[in-house]
């Protein structure tokens, strides 16, 4: 059987996200031989405790999978494992990437590898005319610069967002918290049908999902990882666009807020948002201008990439880690998996290799080599 039916499989059990199942083929050989492995093995598998363990016990008796794989191929024939060459990179570089990402539509590989940047548009789902005027200027002005726009396809802000950059020419992701064959909210039928001719949908939940309130914030974290920048356009004290900002945050990604009146509750979220360092939208221009500014990822360094060679004189535990480290920002628990090495000793080392100025920390437990 395929490493992707043994990966899939692996993703049934709940609680075993991306990292862990990485960390099972790296330290057991490979997810088929984990599959087979016995409790006294999995349990020496860092972050697999008695649980955990329960549940794989119960997903290895009720889940066979060339089964599975071809299930899936049945009934969502459209979707990337990590493992994947297609699977989105940055998603890829986030702490917690999906462990299956399904999508529907017309997808670029230019956006994939990162090469094409794509921006978040967010906000709430009751805008008032000035957040909706100024979404759509926004997402006009994106459009016409090149730039791919993700949003949720929800009510409001997401809604004007899709709309204005489909109308301005431009393609668009829509994050959906359900099955990517299901339409909710149900209005925004016809704009679904555009978002496949002119973009593509995606969904860490297979088909036939239906509409729960706990999977929209869980899909928030795809909308920040997808993007090279979070731009939230109006949002109250409490909405789920503040939980992708601050997920972006975590991953190192820039967000930037439509500022707002105080006499305005749906803008108090943003507010909040700028008197914690999020960056001002003043203008189409400005706005541009700093998108403009981020700079372009490597197009060799889809995987984790590093120098062919590393400093003179550092010691094996130092120079395997530093290899793992690319010059684009990347997790602890991806440097983790790259070593095959335990968190712990890798934690010392990036201590060591920061010390050395080799290596630079970043929000959210990331990291990447100086130049």
């Amino acid at each position: 059987m395929s490493k992707r039916a043994f990966w899939l499989a692996w993703s049934q059990v709940e609680g075993l996200g991306s990292t862990l199942i990485g960390r099972l083929e790296q330290q057991l050989g490979s997810l088929a031989i984990a599959w087979e492995a016995d409790r006294t093995a999995l349990a020496q598998v860092e972050g697999i405790g008695p649980q955990l363990l329960d549940r794989i016990t119960i997903t290895r008796q009720t889940v066979n999978p060339a089964a599975l794989l071809a299930q899936h191929q049945r009934d969502n024939p459209h979707f990337w494992l990590p493992i994947d060459p297609d699977y989105p990179r940055l998603l890829r570089e986030i702490p917690s990437p999906p462990s299956v990402l399904y999508w529907q539509g017309e997808v670029a590989p230019a956006e994939n590898s990162g090469q094409v940047p794509v921006i978040a548009i967010v906000g709430t789902r009751e805008p008032s005319e000035y957040g909706r005027r100024w979404t759509q200027r926004i997402a006009t002005a994106l459009a016409h610069q090149g730039f791919v726009v993700v949003s949720g396809m929800a009510e409001g802000i997401d809604t004007e967002a899709h709309t204005a950059c489909l109308e301005a020419g431009g393609r668009t992701i829509a994050v959906l918290g359900t099955g990517v064959d299901q339409i909710y909210p149900r209005r925004n039928r016809e704009l679904y049908g555009r978002i496949l001719k002119q973009g593509w949908v995606a969904s860490e939940y297979p088909a036939g999902t239906q509409p729960d309130r706990l999977n929209f914030p869980r899909r928030n974290r795809i909308i920040a990882g997808l993007a090279r920048a979070v731009l939230v356009m109006e949002a109250p004290g409490k909405s789920g666009a503040l939980i992708t900002a601050r997920m972006a945050n975590d991953f190192g990604r820039e967000v930037y807020v439509l500022p707002g009146s105080l006499d305005n509750p749906r803008s108090h979220g943003c507010l909040g948002l700028l008197q914690r360092g999020a960056q001002v939208i003043l203008n189409e221009g400005q706005l541009l201008e700093q998108l403009g500014a981020i700079p372009a990822l490597d197009a060799h360094a889809i995987a984790v990439a590093s120098p062919p060679n590393p400093p003179p004189n550092l010691e094996p535990t130092l120079a395997k880690v530093l290899a793992a480290v690319p010059m684009e920002a990347t997790s602890l628990d991806q440097i983790v998996l790259a070593t095959g090495m335990e968190t712990g000793t890798v934690s010392s080392a990036l201590m060591q290799l920061e010390m050395l100025d080799l290596v630079t920390p970043l929000p959210g437990l990331r990291y990447q080599q100086l130049q």
